[in-house]
């Protein structure tokens, strides 16, 4: 996994690299198929707010959040990405629509 952290309007301290690389092992625990990840971080007055694209093998994930602190930004970021990349999981193993499939049979 190729990882890319970068900071508009902010300095990208080891602190905060070190904080998005831990939460972000949390994603690839659910899914090991990811190719690229680029983490974008901006500070706009009173808003700080993080952004991420995800490439994997099937699908591209874009995925933002705005929060008073950076480190809530990266938590809330962190939770919807895990949230997409699991349903994007499920999607492609299929396993609904297998039950489905034998329910009907």
């Amino acid at each position: 996994m190729n990882l890319n952290i970068t900071g508009h309007h902010l300095e990208v301290t080891p602190a905060i690299r070190g904080y998005v690389e831990e939460k972000l092992k949390r994603v690839t625990r659910h899914f090991d198929h990811v190719i690229d990840v680029s983490v974008t971080l901006t500070v706009e007055k009173l808003k700080h707010k993080a952004e991420v694209s995800l490439h994997t093998a099937g699908k591209d994930i874009h995925v933002e959040a705005i929060e008073p602190d950076m480190y809530a930004s990266i938590d809330v970021l962190v939770d919807k990405l895990d949230r997409q990349v699991v349903k994007h999981k499920e999607k492609i193993s299929g396993h609904g629509n297998d039950l489905k499939r034998q329910a009907v049979e």
